[in-house]
């Protein structure tokens, strides 16, 4: 047969060729029983017995994710453990067994409401859909002693297909024997999605209903980079996917081709991320979040516990520079011990800088004393730091007036550190109006393209219904970060990206032409985009980002961005 294309949503800039396993965890339960036939007493106990059980499992499986994926995926299975705990959903189940159902019939229908309703939510709360799925899906498998799908031990080039896959279903995926996977629904910001990119998996997401007609033990090729999955390709584009595949792993700086220095660095969040950085051939860390410090645990991190992290990094990229992000909390990055208020819209709340100069003032001062020391030891003369959601001058001066007193207070204790190299993120509209007065007194500007899209546009990343709103390449995110790199024009203050964009390969030639100095990203796409980097002359590319800059829909950005006969690329 003739091969034949998928379309959906590529998550990894990857290529995998292998034979299709199907991965159907769903199986219908049998009519109950009569109601009078039910032994309420019973059944409460049997539900009782696989909760217990469930978070044992779910204790163990984040404990193996936090190791494998990072300390950040892992805590998608702290908000399982309190979905399995949630009055609302308990007392659902036991009112449904006292009304004469068996415990495998009320879970399914308790959480089929509930499933329903996060849902219809969208957006981040819609995503919780998928986690109360895998909770029901743990509990039921547990009430019918039935045998979990080992996806850990899948044959050596199996492509999963399957129509979603949960946070606990995607953590067991061994990318030394898993050619990729492909989904029925799913989004760029999905568990799988996120999951995927840590592991270097080659991932298509969002295909559709036309992935059921792909049978079990056919021969496809994922495409991340071209957003499909080819069935039963010809050996044309096997070779093409192979080569994809083998990649060219460059530890070196790289330059463009006329010579222009750029920065490719990885974004850490967990020291088990220092390896896989390593190996992708980053150019120092240019996001090392230290939030992993603080989750999972019933207190924060003492100083000398971060001070060994951040040395670790330093270690591992002792030619590099190391950015580290200050304590970034709040909105969707809750902190069990910390007293983080209930707010409406989280993203707009108390979040990132403004926790670290009001409630959160003392942990902020031990982890300047922790980084101001790992700064002064001997592999940290390329320690910089970073202030999460920078909004106003005054956050500025007065987080660096919390500088310079603990740098004043080490010096009369006589402890060796140095003041690292300083900056903000560029995550907010109003720090990307105020660049031309942040750029004296900083030494470096990262954009966060994240939330900087997320606030330019007004749509909650996350929210499926408003991507194409949140898009990084709508013309008025362009435009804010076109004016950031303007900004430091003329001031010494360099200019970096650790927000998703910086991975795209597909833009490395926009982000050079804007000016950008530094690219930081997840490790698996640093290979493309340094090759990216080769390939750009400034001179073009410089052309070329002012004509994307000049389109008016972000329809129009993507037409220039796709165009290689446009007249910025003939230059």
């Amino acid at each position: 047969m003739a091969e034949r294309t998928l379309s959906g949503v590529g998550v990894t800039p990857l290529s995998g060729v292998g034979t299709v396993v199907w991965y159907r965890p769903d199986a219908d339960l049998a009519d109950p029983p009569a109601a009078e036939d039910v032994d309420a007493t019973t059944e409460l106990a049997r539900f009782d017995d696989a909760r217990t059980e469930a978070e044992a499992e779910l204790k163990t499986e984040r404990a193996r994710t936090a190791e494998r994926v990072g300390e950040e995926e892992a805590a998608v299975f702290d908000a399982h453990v309190q979905f399995l705990n949630d009055p609302q959903i308990t007392d659902g189940v036991t009112d449904a067994i006292e009304d004469g159902l068996p415990a495998e019939h009320a879970v399914e229908q308790t959480f089929s409401g509930f499933v329903e309703q996060f849902e219809n939510m969208g957006g981040r709360m819609g995503e919780r859909a998928d986690d109360l799925r895998d909770i029901r899906d743990r509990l039921l498998r547990l009430l019918s002693d039935g045998e979990r799908v080992d996806l850990s031990s899948l044959p050596k080039g199996s492509v999963v297909l399957a129509e979603r896959l949960t946070p606990s279903d995607t953590a067991q995926l061994d990318p030394t024997r898993v050619a990729g996977f492909v989904t029925v629904t799913g989004g760029r910001t999905s568990h799988a999605a996120i999951f995927a990119r840590s592991l270097a998996l080659p991932a298509v997401v969002g295909v559709g209903e036309g992935l059921q007609s792909v049978d079990d033990g056919t021969e496809v090729v994922v495409d991340g980079e071209g957003d499909r999955l080819v069935v039963e390709p010809d050996e044309e584009t096997k070779t093409a996917a192979a080569a994809e595949a083998d990649v060219h792993v460059r530890s070196g700086d790289v330059e463009t081709a006329d010579g222009v220095g750029i920065e490719v660095a990885a974004n850490v969040g967990t020291l088990a991320d220092l390896e896989s950085a390593v190996d992708r051939g980053a150019d120092g860390i240019g996001l090392f979040r230290t939030e992993f410090l603080f989750l999972d645990r019933e207190s924060p991190p003492d100083e000398d516990e971060q001070y060994e992290a951040y040395v670790e990094a330093l270690e591992s990229f002792y030619h590099d520079r190391v950015v580290v992000r200050t304590l970034d909390v709040g909105g969707d990055k809750p902190v069990p011990y910390l007293d983080l208020p209930d707010e409406e819209n989280p993203f707009l709340g108390e979040r990132g800088i403004r926790r670290s100069l009001g409630p959160d003032s003392a942990l902020f001062e031990t982890q300047i004393r922790a980084l101001l020391r790992a700064a002064g030891s001997a592999d940290g003369t390329r320690l910089s730091v970073m202030l999460p959601l920078v909004a106003t001058l005054d956050e500025l001066f007065d987080a660096r007036e919390t500088f310079v007193s603990v740098s004043d207070d080490l010096e009369s204790e006589g402890v060796a550190h140095e003041m690292p190299e300083f900056g903000i993120m560029i995550e907010t509209p109003a720090a990307a109006f105020m660049a031309d007065k942040f750029a004296p007194h900083v030494d470096f500007f990262s954009i966060g393209t994240n939330d900087l899209a997320q606030y330019v546009m007004a749509a909650e990343r996350g929210n499926e219904r408003v991507s194409d709103l949140g898009d990084y390449r709508q013309p008025a995110v362009l435009r804010a970060i076109d004016a950031t790199v303007s900004a430091a024009e003329g001031h010494d203050c360099w200019v970096g990206m650790c927000g998703e964009m910086a991975g795209d390969p597909a833009l490395t030639e926009l982000l050079v032409g804007l000016g950008i100095d530094e690219l930081s990203m997840s490790p698996v796409t640093i290979p493309q985009v340094k090759e990216a980097v080769t390939k750009t002359d400034t001179e073009s590319a410089e052309a070329f980002a002012a004509h994307v800059l000049d389109a008016d829909t972000k329809d129009e950005v993507v037409r220039r961005l796709a165009d290689d006969d446009s007249p910025a690329q003939e230059n």
